[in-house]
């Protein structure tokens, strides 16, 4: 495999795991009845106009648009401009359903306000920005309206009983992430703070288990995970030469080890959500 260097990727915009299959995995990973229970948990109702921040693909905005009907609408946004056509060809078309085009690091005002809206696995591809990302969100919420953060924390780093070349070697893999690419392996913890800094009120936190995987795995984890590890490596394959067989063995360790049925993972899932003052 090729080794890319931190230049090769230096456009603010890129998206960390972009690749030809992004838009399947994508649609694959998306639990509906995961999402729904998420969503209520933040107070989706019928009626409710609702923002979807970092849409990708379009099927959780039309999840959710399944939720606020009747008289419900909701905008997607999201950079990537192949995600916006796919979601907009896929998804669109439909009354109350809109794709646009945004970058998160851009004023938001200009799309309206909204009584809800939705950031779900956005932000730990923000590590640096995100409080403010969170800052001008905030600007668009209606006063009272809700603003739900969903995140990861530990991603990709608690397994049982993974050989240590393999864990040590994920580990550096997470934080060459972190310090190079702007990702944030430890994003979850940090939601509720950036509500709180933000000025929001009524904050209330869940958390429970994402990628909760044990003995057979099913097929849409084992997908979206390898899929996951293949374009990752495709950014820091330098950090895994140093692994006992370089990184065909390491790929070829993972994967073994993410099919054995003994393997035991998950990654915590936090939930926040705070709500804009009425006198704002």
């Amino acid at each position: 495999m090729a080794e890319n260097s931190k230049s090769d990727f230096d456009n603010s915009q890129d998206y960390l795991m972009e690749s030809e299959d992004e838009a399947n995995r994508l649609e694959v990973k998306t639990d509906p009845a995961a999402l729904r229970r998420q969503a209520l948990w933040c107070g989706i109702k019928p009626g409710m106009r609702v923002l979807d921040v970092g849409c990708g693909v379009g099927k959780t905005t039309a999840l959710l648009y399944e939720m606020i009907q009747p008289e419900g609408s909701i905008v997607g946004i999201d950079f990537s401009e192949s995600r916006m056509t796919y979601a907009e060809k896929h998804y669109g078309g439909k009354n109350g359903i809109e794709f646009y085009r945004q970058d998160l690091n851009e004023s938001m005002t200009g799309l309206g306000e909204f009584d809800l809206i939705w950031v779900r696995f956005v932000l730990e591809y923000f590590r640096r920005e995100s409080p403010d990302i969170v800052r001008k969100l905030k600007n668009c919420l209606k006063p009272g309206g809700t603003l739900c953060l969903i995140d990861l924390d530990f991603n990709s780093l608690i397994y049982y009983e993974m050989p240590e070349p393999l864990q040590s070697t994920l580990a550096k893999i997470m934080l060459t992430l972190d310090e190079q690419f702007n990702f944030d392996t430890f994003i979850g913890r940090k939601l509720y703070s950036f509500l709180y800094d933000a000025g929001l009120e009524n904050i209330d936190v869940e958390l429970m288990a994402h990628n909760l995987i044990y003995g057979v795995i099913n097929d849409k984890d084992r997908f979206n995970l390898i899929k996951k590890i293949e374009t990752v490596l495709k950014r820091v394959g330098s950090v895994v030469q140093s692994y006992p067989g370089g990184y065909d063995q390491f790929y070829s360790d993972f994967t073994k080890y993410l099919v054995d049925s003994r393997r035991f993972t998950y990654t915590p899932l936090l939930i926040c959500k705070g709500t804009r003052p009425v006198a704002d």
